[in-house]
């Protein structure tokens, strides 16, 4: 990949994202190293030095220049204010996203106001899932989780909401599942039961969460099937057998949304059963002949 690809670099990060991603394959092993490394953790890349983040991604510093003049930079410094901009309105912690609601209004933004932040972030959210999902994964995904015997639900923090709802929808519908997070601390062992003929399916955001990550490579180790979702092409929950989807959720005042994330797990838990039901009624037609 010659730098006259790339004449005019991105200036918004979410296209200079889509370049690195699109670019990958194309590249030689440390820029696509490099490439990982940035899209993986983009805040290392805004706020570190060239020597910072060339001792985290393993590469000298020269190749992170080489890596951004591929793209079209004039170097890596002008690269690193795209990744910048990103950051430059987004709070770091939960007082000074209060701090930067007070800003939509002389006091305290009003409930009303704030409905409306939030609601437009979660349309947004899922208004850009509809138009990105690949609708032939999707059926795959389900079908995958219709046939298996057990379903292992994997998620943590932020994700943990997502696979409780499933959980409960699936007690409901009659689908045997398993939702990860004892208070005992026995998920470990109890993910050793899960084998081929199960599924697991995991979700985690950057910063992924460790745990989620451990007991995905332990689920991949005794090869069961994965169904992923997550932000990055590059998450470390992706295998090379899994299935995954990538879900970038929208915020608002640095808040962000499961919305989007929701509407997909929502989708794939009914999917599942109206495949099983499918199913079991071709297994009675056939019982019947």
């Amino acid at each position: 990949m010659e730098n006259s690809e790339q004449s005019q670099p991105p200036s918004e990060f979410q296209a200079l994202r889509d370049l690195i991603i699109n670019s990958k394959e194309k590249l030689p092993k440390r820029l696509s190293q490099v490439a990982v490394f940035a899209v993986e953790y983009p805040d290392e890349i805004a706020f570190g030095t060239v020597a910072s983040i060339a001792k985290q991604a393993l590469v000298q510093p020269s190749t992170l220049v080489r890596f951004a003049k591929v793209l079209g930079y004039s170097g890596f410094s002008e690269m690193q204010e795209v990744f910048q901009e990103r950051l430059r309105d987004r709070s770091s912690n939960y007082d000074e996203r209060m701090k930067v609601l007070d800003n939509f209004s002389d006091g305290p933004p009003n409930s009303t106001a704030l409905f409306e932040g939030f609601a437009g972030i979660s349309i947004r959210s899922v208004e850009r899932l509809r138009d990105r999902i690949d609708v032939a994964v999707l059926e795959q995904a389900a079908q995958t989780m219709a046939q298996a015997e057990t379903i292992y639900l994997v998620g943590q923090r932020r994700s943990y909401p997502i696979t409780s709802y499933m959980a409960y929808a699936f007690s409901k519908l009659g689908i045997k599942s398993v939702l990860l997070g004892s208070p005992a601390g026995i998920d470990q062992e109890t993910l050793t039961f899960a084998t081929k003929k199960d599924v697991a399916f995991a979700v985690s955001f950057t910063p992924y969460a460790s745990v989620t990550v451990d007991f995905t490579r332990q689920l991949a180790q005794q090869n069961v099937p994965l169904i992923v979702v997550t932000d990055s092409p590059f998450s470390p929950l992706i295998s090379d057998e899994s299935i995954w989807f990538e879900v970038v959720e929208t915020d608002f005042a640095g808040f962000r949304s499961i919305s989007a994330t929701m509407t997909l797990a929502m989708a794939l838990t009914v999917s599942v059963a109206e495949y099983r039901m499918v199913n079991e009624k071709k297994r009675s037609l056939q019982a019947a002949i």
